[in-house]
């Protein structure tokens, strides 16, 4: 089944908000075994939502739309949708009843434009939206699928798990069983070479693209035999791994700041950070760990020389070295390892892109009683540098006994 994913609001190409709809839909997708062609955007427009959906209606046998339900005259979405199959919306009592209703449990009047959202073509069945008044569409015709779900993701999320999900599951012939494993410390380019003998392959297939935390590569298989699709995985996993090495750091839903949180907790050590450039961010990615506080101490955030001061670092290293030096970050991660009463200190220290400094660098300082530091060249976003450091102590944990 060939699908496609039509995102509508004009808010969206304004840029005014971020759709997360279709990044969403597109995950749902391959555990249904649906193949993915098209995703589009389209605004508040008619003509223009009128064309993309017969498109979409002429080319994919499931079409899927988020957004242009609501009670506004610029939610358009069902009437281009009664357009397209030549059809007149009518209200429907059940749903009327049930906005009524709805209205009067939050002790407020019905605007009548919200009559907009009880109506239904002839063609389409009403999909129950239990997180707002704004029912789906769902239409089955001709061999095709076209269901019309809320834009916002609250709604959409519910009416998609509950609703529109087990409709498709049911009908699905086949599964995509996706795998995603993650590379550390490699370009893009070189990470190509060494799998390059599979991505020819047609089933499973192999992706690439870049991450802030690495080059990962997507595996799926299709296949309407589980039992088949399980060992197709297991002999492309070996594949991988044999080409990837130790620059695979994870798989699938794994995190780094996981990985080194699951690291400490079995070794039994402590964690504290230290953080310029980041500003709190790497400390937050620890804290926002299930049962953190066992192995997690606290984070500094010091982005003056007064503060790495105050918290224990050397001015004479500063004035000396500067602040963002291997020097400095070594004293930094030693710093908050001494005033937190941690096993383990961690930093990152960096300076942004500069006229005098093109490249810009940074470097991330450990202390567990011996130091060490890594400069981090052209750090161009910081969770480069959080990515950076969680790497690190990645790799010091590893080699611990």
């Amino acid at each position: 089944m060939k699908a496609e994913i039509i995102s509508i609001g004009t808010e969206l190409l304004l840029g005014e908000i971020t759709d997360t709809n279709a990044s969403y839909l597109a995950g749902q997708l391959p555990s249904l075994g649906i193949d993915l062609y098209w995703i589009s955007q389209v605004g508040d427009n008619p003509a223009r939502l009128t064309e993309v959906l017969k498109r979409a209606w002429q080319r994919s046998e499931l079409v899927l739309t988020s957004g242009g339900l609501g009670p506004t005259e610029d939610d358009i979405t069902r009437e281009a949708i009664a357009g397209m199959f030549g059809e007149k919306p009518e209200i429907v009592p059940a749903l009327e009843s049930t906005l009524r209703e709805r209205f009067s449990r939050m002790d407020m009047e019905m605007p009548p434009s919200n009559l907009r959202q009880a109506t239904v073509i002839p063609s389409a069945e009403p999909i129950p939206n239990t997180q707002g008044t704004a029912p789906g569409w769902w239409v089955e015709r001709d061999g095709r699928i076209l269901a019309a779900m809320p834009g916002p993701p609250r709604e959409l999320h519910a009416m998609w798990e509950k609703e529109v999900y087990p409709r498709l599951q049911r009908g699905s012939v086949s599964i995509i069983f996706p795998r995603t494993f993650k590379t550390y410390g490699l370009s893009e380019a070189a990470v190509g070479e060494m799998i390059s003998p599979l991505l020819s392959s047609a089933n499973p297939t192999l992706g690439i693209y870049a991450k802030p935390d690495g080059i990962y590569l997507r595996l799926a298989v299709k296949s309407a035999d589980r039992e088949q699709a399980e060992k197709m995985l297991v002999d492309s996993e070996a594949a991988i791994k044999a080409a990837c090495g130790e620059y695979i750091w994870g798989v699938d839903d794994e995190t780094l700041e996981g990985i080194a949180g699951r690291l400490l907790t079995e070794k039994g050590l402590s964690l504290a950070v230290m953080e310029d450039c980041s500003g709190g961010w790497l400390a937050a990615a620890f804290a926002d760990i299930p049962e953190s506080g066992s192995f997690f101490r606290g984070g500094l955030v010091a982005c003056s020389d007064k503060a790495k001061a105050a918290f224990g670092v050397s001015p004479g290293i500063i004035s000396r070295y500067g602040a963002v030096s291997p020097e400095a970050a070594v004293a930094m991660a030693e710093a908050a390892r001494k005033s937190l009463g941690a096993d383990i200190g961690i930093c990152t220290t960096a300076i942004e892109e500069t006229e005098e400094r093109p490249l810009g660098t940074a470097y991330i300082g450990i202390a567990d009683g011996g130091v060490s530091s890594r400069e981090v060249g052209r750090p161009q976003w910081r969770n480069r540098v959080i990515s950076a450091a969680l790497f690190e102590l990645r790799r010091l944990l590893l080699s611990l006994e």
